[in-house]
């Protein structure tokens, strides 16, 4: 008696096992979810690197530095990368135009 209670056990557990590992292989890994949000950088510190490198391929480097240097002491961002991800930095650095109706952060 006790002998078949236990075999029914270990036939309900490896059941169990076998039933939550086919049920994980279904589902597809999580997408990302973005890119990284970024960290607000000091201005006396972080904004002259994270420009530098953020301006490292324009065509007019100082025109660039000079705004992404105003941009970030005010919005206290930078976006990673050469170009794009200015969303990551929110509506100050999006939104802020020049008289031009251009966007003033680079």
């Amino acid at each position: 008696m006790a002998l078949r209670k236990l075999s029914a056990a270990v036939a309900l557990l490896v059941s169990l096992l076998l039933l939550s590992t086919v049920k994980a292989a279904e589902y597809p890994p999580a997408p990302p979810a973005g890119p990284p949000p970024h960290k607000i950088v000091d201005t006396t510190k972080d904004c002259l690197g994270a420009c530098d490198v953020r301006c490292s391929e324009h065509s007019r480097k100082n025109v660039c530095s000079r705004a992404c240097l105003k941009c970030c002491s005010v919005c206290r961002c930078v976006p990673a990368g050469t170009a794009g991800n200015k969303e990551t930095c929110g509506k100050c650095y999006t939104d802020w135009t020049t008289h031009g109706n251009r966007t003033k952060c680079p």
